[in-house]
């Protein structure tokens, strides 16, 4: 299991995405889940529980997991499609708190991304998500830097990227 963690706008998805792809092509089964799946503005990171009953548990006992996919489209988080887990040899974890700490005694890897500036991670999730969530946006970033303070996850990541 490989996390790739670190603050809004860093580029972990990007990340996780090229490495997905390139163990997929080197013929390893591969699944990615990721915690915007999760999250909402109001439940940033205790919904892991549900990531853990739903996902890492049956995956850790050999058997598919599920999870239920927060639905974005609407601009409010609501449930959405049930997303299936099969058992890959390779569970990717993408996304802010992917690495916490709780999770790390599981991980085979974790990946810190910094990605530059507080104000520039913010100007480029802004351009992905639009300007009427600037503030949410905002928001989660002064929550973010507490969380990661506490955690110390990228002290204890393996692999630290700019």
């Amino acid at each position: 299991m490989l996390a790739i963690d670190g603050p809004s706008g860093a580029g972990k998805s990007t990340l996780a995405a090229h490495v997905v792809a390139e163990l997929t092509a080197r013929g390893c089964r591969t699944a990615l889940v990721s915690t915007d799946a999760f999250a909402t503005w109001d439940d940033p990171v205790s919904w892991w529980p549900r990531l853990a009953s739903g996902v890492l548990r049956p995956l850790a006992g050999g058997v598919a997991g599920a999870y239920r996919a927060m639905d974005w489209s609407s601009g409010a988080p609501r449930p959405g499609e049930l997303v299936r887990v099969a058992v890959p040899d390779v569970l990717v974890l993408e996304g802010v708190s992917s690495g916490r700490t709780s999770v790390r005694p599981l991980l085979s890897h974790l990946c810190w991304l910094s990605g530059g500036s507080e104000a520039g991670r913010l100007a480029r999730t802004v351009a992905r998500d639009g300007e009427a969530a600037r503030a949410e946006l905002a928001r989660w970033q002064r929550f973010e830097r507490g969380w990661f303070a506490v955690d110390g996850t990228a002290g204890a990541a393996g692999t630290r990227l700019p």
